[in-house]
């Protein structure tokens, strides 16, 4: 697929089009089906475009580091509590979220562990309250 900037030559009109190539372009042009969808006109061209490429490396502006850094280090803290204040278990969380809802099983603390999404959407569903929250390891820092 390929998108082109087209521009109508009777009412100087700037629209997009996507095409299949640029031989599909050049086809429907000489079959007079592209038109203007302002004017309606047939006479239609395409303009200048910047190519779009795509950045793998997504860089922060140098004014976000600081809000980064501070979010990471807010995350960090709330991580932290939860590791001191929680039991973590693992990838049974579901399971266990389940034991303490049904069976009334008391606990000292809270848990914490791993679930799919789908599990904490079941959770919420049967009245079990949860949260999802982003997680870093301690090598991603």
């Amino acid at each position: 697929m390929i998108k082109y900037k087209l521009e109508c030559k009777n009412c100087s009109f700037n629209f997009d089009s996507w095409f299949s190539s640029s031989k599909e372009f050049e086809k429907l042009k000489k079959m007079k089906y592209l038109n203007c969808t302002k004017c309606n006109s047939i006479d239609i061209e395409k303009s200048l475009m910047s190519p779009s490429l795509l950045n793998t490396k997504k860089n922060p502006k140098s004014s976000e580091i600081p809000k980064i850094k501070e979010l990471k280090k807010k995350l960090k803290e709330y991580q932290n509590f939860i590791k001191d204040n929680f039991d973590y278990v693992g990838d049974n969380f579901a399971y266990e979220a389940r034991s303490i809802h049904y069976n009334h099983k008391k606990r000292k603390k809270g848990i914490y562990g791993k679930a799919k999404i789908k599990d904490i959407k079941e959770l919420n569903e049967e009245g079990i309250e949860t949260q999802d929250i982003p997680w870093f390891n301690e090598k991603e820092n």
